[in-house]
């Protein structure tokens, strides 16, 4: 297949055109020729107002339900939304039912979306059926395409089990996943613990809740060496423990969610489900200091947290609803609203490596991973905005600024109609 995109703005820091607006024709899913204007032709021509791109985009955290919840969402329809947000790659959590902690199931992601323009990574339980009581068949699931090993949103209660994953996982490279939760200190949380929770009489979560495990899996990843990721920090303090431990040479590294960048806890006064979510949005001081976390280079990935939820588990009174918002469509938007153009090109394509993720660049005889968008459109984010099958986003209304265009991947294209 022949390509050829015109007039477009290459963002990418390890190009030598970064910076120029050029024309890119590939050929083949590689990127044949880069120049200020080329005149080939070619089966399929890209053009759009004020394009731009870069390599490809990926996000760390997302939840589809494929197999078993396909009501929320499917594989297909999912790879769609993240292609048509702009993501090439993204890393799939084993939010399924049954669980994804086989290696048959890890088989069946692969390959039920090998043919998709976003590649799919999925990850494996890293206990049997996220019981927290058994190590899951960690290398056949790592043999069979399993970037990583995480009990979505259940945090490991036996230390022992996260010592023993850290020792085993070094025999293949493997990375652990531990969501930092200590559950038995805020028993029905529904929000962050503070003045607001306290106002409305709801059960808080407070930030010793993540704290608390995020020190002992630290503890224990320096005792037992190999490398650990800390799903979606909100605190503080979660910030200064993260970065004290990357000074001490240990191999950590963590995401946050946009929900926790974009808002704070201020949205939960009208009691809209589509904000309680899991780490809960917190107080503008935490929301600060996780910026600043971002900008310091302490905290590595931003993820969407992409977690659809049916309408009845969602749409309910604020203490039976179930954690979770969607959020692929959105994050590009809210990203590039609260960080200038580099900046969040740079946190969208940065630190592949972590998931093996092979890492991309804009310049000729490179295979073509490119995200295109446009970082200039202000529009308000409506529910028309959303591909996915659940509808459940705490980003509509908001005010976002720049917007995806689509992707090129897998020697295939996946664009908005222009």
């Amino acid at each position: 297949m022949s390509i050829l995109i015109k007039s477009a703005k290459i963002i990418d820091a390890s190009s030598k055109f970064n910076g120029k607006t050029q024309d890119i024709l590939i050929i083949n899913g590689k990127i044949q020729e880069i120049n200020n204007e080329i005149n080939s032709k070619a089966k399929k021509t890209i053009s759009f107002k004020d394009l731009h791109l870069s390599p490809g985009w990926l996000d760390t955290s997302v939840c589809f339900g494929e197999p078993g919840l396909e009501e929320r969402e499917d594989l297909s329809n999912g790879a769609q939304t993240a292609s048509f947000s702009g993501f090439t790659d993204i890393v799939l959590n084993p939010e399924t039912e049954p669980y994804l902690d086989t290696k048959a199931d890890i088989s069946y992601i692969k390959s039920n979306s090998k043919d998709f323009v976003t590649k799919i990574h999925p990850l494996g339980c890293l206990t049997k059926e996220a019981k927290s009581k058994k190590l899951a068949d960690l290398f056949e699931m790592f043999e069979s395409g399993a970037v990583g090993f995480y009990d979505f949103k259940r945090p490991i209660t036996n230390s022992n089990l996260i010592k023993i994953a850290l020792q085993y996982v070094q025999n293949f490279n493997g990375l652990v996943i531990s969501f930092p939760y200590e559950k038995s200190l805020c028993p029905n949380g529904q929000m962050h613990e503070g003045q607001i929770s306290t106002n409305y009489g709801l059960k808080g979560i407070p930030t010793i809740s993540e704290e608390i495990m995020l020190k002992r899996d630290l503890k224990i990843l320096e005792y037992t060496g190999g490398k650990i990721h800390i799903p979606c920090i909100s605190t503080e303090e979660s910030v200064k423990l993260i970065q004290e431990a990357k000074k001490n040479k240990l191999n950590v590294t963590c995401s946050v969610s946009i929900n926790n960048l974009f808002f704070n806890d201020d949205k939960l006064k009208d009691f809209d489900t589509r904000f309680k979510v899991l780490p809960p949005i917190r107080s503008e001081e935490h929301r600060k200091a996780l910026i600043k976390g971002l900008k310091d280079g302490i905290i590595d990935f931003v993820t969407s947290d992409h977690t659809p939820i049916d309408i009845d588990k969602k749409k309910t009174d604020f203490e039976n609803s179930l954690f979770g918002s969607t959020g692929l469509e959105s994050l590009y938007g809210a990203l590039n609203s609260l960080f200038d153009l580099n900046t969040t090109i740079d946190i969208l394509t940065r630190r592949k490596e972590t998931f093996g993720i092979e890492k991309n660049s804009i310049n000729e005889g490179q295979t073509a991973c490119l995200s295109l968008f446009n970082p200039n459109i202000e529009y308000e984010f409506l529910k028309e905005n959303i591909i996915s099958k659940s509808k459940n986003s705490c980003f509509i209304g908001s005010k976002l600024k720049g917007k995806a265009l689509g992707i090129i991947s897998n020697n295939s294209i996946k664009v908005i109609e222009n």
